[in-house]
Formats: structure tokens, C-alpha cells, sequence
């Protein structure tokens, strides 16, 4: 038997966690600050083939801890293999460290692709909020801007992220991308995700955009419930997933 406390110990050192719905692979570190970890969360049961990848971007109200129930489990349930990344927000350190962390953790999901039998070729990004910004940037920069490592996104997926600071990297070519905003956001306007899916597909980009009626910054569960199979569908025409 373990002296007291000692198992809780043994679980904390354990490079790999299990649940019911998941297992983690807590804090990996993929750059050189102390903010520059991630998780990858998948299936507890083994991959019988190469799976596609998502990265989530949390806002800059939560670190990522707060988006593992709330997007991590559900993608994870749909047989996505994720990668929750942490990185340096605005109250730590000045633009461009945030995309500078985002686009180096997307490039290292992207280069340890085959240990997590991911695929390569579908690699999505999603954020919420601040991360939503983010996520409509790393799909949307193109490699000349020279801010850090890009890597090719098969699509994006936008919760309530202000699209201005993406307004004019708009151009034919662009991934698919689907905003989703609530009508009352007062934060961040939806008139903004109006505008950009207007100007995406005025250059004869995919895209699309799901308000949601009443809708705050921020989704309630009952909201995200019923959005979540409506975001399946929308990948599913677009044969990412299942």
C-alpha cells in the first residue's frame, strides 16, 4: 500500500492521463517560454488509422484548461485528435507573441503529426474570442508576412473572434472558414463576422457564418449543444470527419 498522498503524486508525474471521454498528454512543450505548452487530447482507444487534427485557441479570459470541456471533448468524441495550446496573451507580452506562439504550435502539431496518427492534410484550427482572431489569422496569413512558421489549415472554425485584424488578408484561395456569432455579442460586434463572410465570398472563398439568435460573447451549454451538430455537418460537407 502507498504511504499517504503518494499515489495522488504518482498521477500528477504521469505523462499521460486517461478519463472516460479522453486521454491527455498535458503541457508539451513546444517553444521556449513557460507559457508555451499544449495538450493533446484524444480518443482512449487506439487509432485503427490516421485521424484529423484540430488546433483550439482559447481567449484571453481562460487558459486552456477552460476550453476542454467545452470544445476539446466533443471534438475528441467525433474522432479528432486535438491539440489545446497555451501561449503568451496580451497581458504577458506585446502583438506579435501571441501568433508568433500559435503559428510555432501549429507547426509542431504538424511536424509530430504521425505519433499522434494524425493526418497531415487536415489539420483544422478553432479558437473562441481572442482565439478566434488568432485561428482567422493562422488560416489566413500568408507565409510572406514572415511572422513565424505556416502551415497549411484545412479549415477554420471562428467563435465570436473580431475578424478586422484579418479584413484585409481576404483573397481568393483561402481555406474554409465558418464564424459563429451571437447577434447580441457586446464585445465583439456581429456585424464584423457579417462583413468578413461577405467579403470571403465576394473573392470567391468558402464560407459561412451561423448566428445564433440572443446570442452573448460566449455560449451557454444548452447553445453550444445545439451547435455542435450543426458544425459537424458543415466539416462533413467539406469530408473532414466523420
Amino acid at each position: 500500500m502507498f504511504p499517504p498522498g503518494q499515489s495522488v503524486l504518482l498521477l500528477a508525474l504521469a505523462p499521460i492521463a486517461f478519463c472516460a471521454d479522453y486521454q491527455i498528454e498535458a503541457n508539451i512543450r513546444y517553444g521556449a517560454y513557460s507559457e508555451t505548452v499544449l495538450d493533446v487530447i484524444q480518443s482512449p482507444a487506439p487509432a485503427l488509422k490516421n485521424r484529423p487534427g484540430v488546433i483550439v485557441i482559447h481567449g484571453d479570459e481562460g487558459g486552456k484548461e477552460s476550453v476542454i470541456e467545452k470544445f476539446c471533448v466533443p471534438l475528441v468524441q467525433h474522432d479528432f485528435v486535438v491539440a489545446n495550446i497555451e501561449y503568451r496573451t496580451a497581458k504577458t507580452a506585446p502583438s506579435p507573441a501571441a501568433f508568433n506562439d500559435v503559428l510555432k504550435a501549429a507547426q509542431w502539431f504538424r511536424n509530430h503529426a504521425d505519433r499522434f496518427k494524425v493526418d497531415q492534410k487536415v489539420i483544422l484550427v478553432m479558437g473562441e474570442s481572442s482565439g478566434g482572431q488568432l485561428a482567422l489569422l493562422v488560416g489566413m496569413q500568408p507565409a510572406s508576412a514572415d511572422l513565424g512558421p505556416v502551415i497549411k489549415i484545412a479549415a477554420v472554425i471562428d467563435f465570436y473572434g473580431s475578424p478586422d485584424a484579418a479584413l484585409n488578408l481576404v483573397r481568393r484561395g483561402l481555406p474554409p472558414i465558418l464564424a459563429i456569432h451571437g447577434d447580441a455579442d457586446p464585445t465583439v460586434p456581429y456585424d464584423q463576422s457579417v462583413r468578413l463572410t461577405k467579403d470571403l465570398k465576394a473573392a470567391g472563398d468558402d464560407a459561412e457564418l451561423i448566428g445564433v439568435p440572443g446570442g452573448r460573447h460566449g455560449f451557454e451549454p444548452d447553445e453550444m449543444a445545439r451547435l455542435w451538430p450543426r458544425i459537424f455537418k458543415w466539416l462533413k460537407k467539406r469530408k473532414i470527419g466523420s
